[in-house]
């Protein structure tokens, strides 16, 4: 047996959530520096404070993965209890954080909104694989893709509207402006409706039915038995180098954000060690277990994709913690977070976040497939990558800002490629028993990089180029390339395109 085919309205009703979500997330991505800078924070001290959102998602989405594989709650489904639940606390936190009276007070909203964000947005990965026979795979993220792009693009506009209707757009020192708190109050509205729709209007497959559709479950046992066999060799190797990683920092003198790279190293050596013993102790149930034996057990593919993920997501966290100082300082004249020049400047890297993210959803449904079809999903991605280089690079020679809206044009094409092309080739090679854990894996190299920028990226800056921010987008651009690179690896895994018709 196979799925039934949807059609357009259940492609529709299938992503409509994440529209919200990323309505959710485009916010955060466009004002959260703002918001710290506003409050009288640092700019060297910015990728620390961010280092919640990586972090957060390093821990939740494996274990929302792993349990959303193993839930059925009747009526309200498996993947769909997830969605619900994240998008009732990001609605809250995106509430109360423009009331943030203080650095500290917002980091730690950041830590949530960011966790409930992930909690929402980790089973739709999931959700799309579930739902879609696997020839509807490709569509079916192109879709969702589209549906980001638009959450985002409402998003990024949103202060910028505010403005255009009289909204106070600066505020006095230690303050956050007015269109950004309403930006925020709209946000968390529209994101708790789009998920509640999403959640309405799909009938997820029951177990019975799944079972039936599917004929690759694999067991549970066998991964966790597999990892019973592993030495301690590996997780000595963790440990080891999160103590080096402590070490350079206290010689060098870096920023202290380098000590958590260090303890989670460590503690991620110290979980797979007492993984290793519960799996040999013959416990192979538990939590733990399962999900440090699925990450040593990842497919071929997928470990190939994951050090592309890692590069790519290097450069896209690099441009939303430092966009908007760039631009405020190289094309807007002004450092100073309470200036207006500096406010105006935050208010166009909201438009440009808005362009990058509209280019993405025409992107998906268009450029994407045609090429696809052509040259077959991995160069197609490669594609997109040099895209996103190129768009990263000119930031050194344009100083116009209107001009910048031709970076955010090739930023547009590679956001779509990473979006939708890593997630359509990966659907339809994973088991669908194990759907939720492996997309949650995959996407711990979404926030590694993440987490490695937030951690290090300060201290690089400090010490090589302090006070020059638009050095970072060389990083990223750098990061891109090394990402096309290693995607050749990637190409012979993956299936050649159909071969088209001859003309006659």
């Amino acid at each position: 047996m196979d799925k039934p085919r949807q059609g357009f309205a259940g492609l529709w009703n299938i992503s409509f959530g994440f529209f919200g979500i990323q309505i959710g997330f485009a916010l955060q991505n466009a004002n959260m520096s703002r918001i710290f800078q506003s409050l009288g924070e640092d700019i060297e001290k910015l990728p620390g404070l961010w280092v919640a959102a990586p972090l957060t998602g390093l821990l939740v989405q494996p274990v929302i993965g792993h349990m959303s594989d193993r839930t059925w709650l009747g009526r309200l489904g498996r993947r769909r209890p997830y969605f619900l639940a994240g998008a009732i606390l990001a609605a809250i936190a995106l509430f109360v954080m423009p009331e943030s009276p203080a650095i500290w007070f917002a980091a730690m909203m950041l830590w949530i909104l960011d966790a409930s964000l992930n909690i929402s947005m980790e089973p739709f990965r999931a959700f799309v694989g579930d739902m879609l026979r696997k020839d509807q795979h490709s569509i079916g993220y192109a879709v969702q893709t589209a549906f980001i792009g638009a959450g985002a693009v409402v998003g990024s506009l949103f202060p910028t509207l505010m403005e255009a209707m009289g909204v106070a757009n600066v505020a006095p020192p230690g303050q956050i402006p007015d269109t950004v708190r309403y930006a925020f109050w709209f946000g968390g509205l529209a994101l708790f409706l789009s998920v509640l729709w999403t959640v309405v209007l799909t009938r997820e497959y029951d177990p019975a039915e799944m079972a039936a559709y599917e004929r690759d479950t694999i067991a549970e046992a066998p991964a966790v038995r597999a990892l019973g066999s592993h030495n301690y060799a590996t997780s000595l190797g963790w440990i080891a180098g999160g103590v080096a990683v402590v070490v350079i920092r206290i010689e060098f003198a870096l920023l202290r954000e380098v000590l958590l790279l260090g303890a989670l190293l460590i503690g991620y050596g110290l979980a797979s060690m007492l993984a290793i013993a519960l799996a040999r102790a013959g416990s192979e149930t538990n939590m733990l277990s399962s999900i440090v034996g699925d990450f040593a057990g990842m497919p071929e593919l997928m470990k190939r994709l994951a050090l592309v993920q890692f590069f790519s997501w290097s450069a896209l966290f690099i441009m939303w913690i430092n966009t908007t100082p760039i631009v405020a300082q190289y094309h807007f004249g002004s450092a100073d977070a309470a200036s207006g020049a500096y406010q105006q400047a935050g208010n166009w890297v909201g438009e440009l976040f808005a362009v990058y993210n509209a280019v993405a959803a025409v992107a998906a449904l268009t450029l994407l497939p045609w090429l696809s079809a052509r040259i077959g999903q991995a160069r197609t991605h490669i594609v997109g990558l040099v895209c996103g280089a190129i768009g990263y690079g000119s930031f050194f020679i344009l100083r116009d800002p209107t001009h910048l809206i031709a970076s955010e044009i090739f930023i547009g094409i590679f956001w779509a490629s990473v979006l939708a092309m890593p997630y359509a080739m990966l659907a339809t090679s994973l088991p669908q028993a194990k759907l939720g854990i492996y997309m949650g894996l995959f996407n711990v190299f979404v926030v590694i990089p993440q987490l490695l920028v937030a951690t290090v990226m300060g201290s690089i800056m400090t010490a090589f180029f302090p006070g020059e921010p638009i050095y970072t987008m060389a990083f990223a651009a750098a990061t891109l390339l090394l990402a096309a690179l290693a995607m050749l690896r990637v190409v012979p895994l993956t299936p050649a395109p159909p071969p088209r018709a001859a003309a006659t």
